[in-house]
This record gives structure tokens, C-alpha cells and sequence, in this order.
């Protein structure tokens, strides 16, 4: 019965976390507390604000720039746009201001 309780945990963690971020990102905010700290917006590619439905793709899609050594963020050094891979995947930006 602990490990089930420890799963629970873990699965309640991860939907808290999707959930705070594609809400977050989808809201009339466009960005998450430290990406409002920052000043930074997420948009899609024509400067909107994103859908629930793109911002948990974005969020997802944040695992795979994670699972390949975290190369996926670092790309944002390397793109024209300064986009993640994840960012790509999921046809969203976060404009320099």
C-alpha cells in the first residue's frame, strides 16, 4: 500500500505541474510566475497568446528537450528565433523584449 501512495503522489505532482503551466501559459498572462518575473511572454508564432491545447503540447514537449541530455534547451543559444526544441514542437515563441 506505500508504493501506492508514493505513485499517487508522483501522478498528482506531475498533473499539478501541467496543469499550472498550460493554464498559466494560456491566460490572459501568457506566462508562468518566473516567466513574469522576467518579463517574458509566451505566443505562437504570429505574436498570440497560445490555446491550453498548445501550451500542454509545449509542456510535454519540454520532456523530449529534457530527455536528450537537455540539448533541447540549449538550442534556444543556437536558433535565429531563440527557440527551444520544445518550442518548435510545439509552434510557440518567447520574444526578447
Amino acid at each position: 500500500m506505500h508504493m501506492l501512495g508514493g505513485t499517487l503522489i508522483v501522478m498528482a505532482a506531475l498533473a499539478g505541474d501541467w496543469l499550472y503551466s498550460a493554464f498559466m501559459l494560456s491566460s490572459s498572462y501568457q506566462a508562468t510566475l518566473g516567466k513574469m518575473i522576467f518579463g517574458m511572454k509566451v505566443t505562437d508564432l504570429s505574436g498570440n497568446r497560445i490555446s491550453f491545447a498548445r501550451a500542454t503540447g509545449r509542456h510535454f514537449a519540454k520532456w523530449v528537450s529534457a530527455a536528450i541530455l537537455f540539448v533541447g534547451f540549449l538550442m534556444v543559444a543556437f536558433t535565429e528565433r531563440k527557440q527551444g526544441l520544445h518550442d518548435m514542437l510545439a509552434g510557440t515563441l518567447v520574444p526578447i523584449r
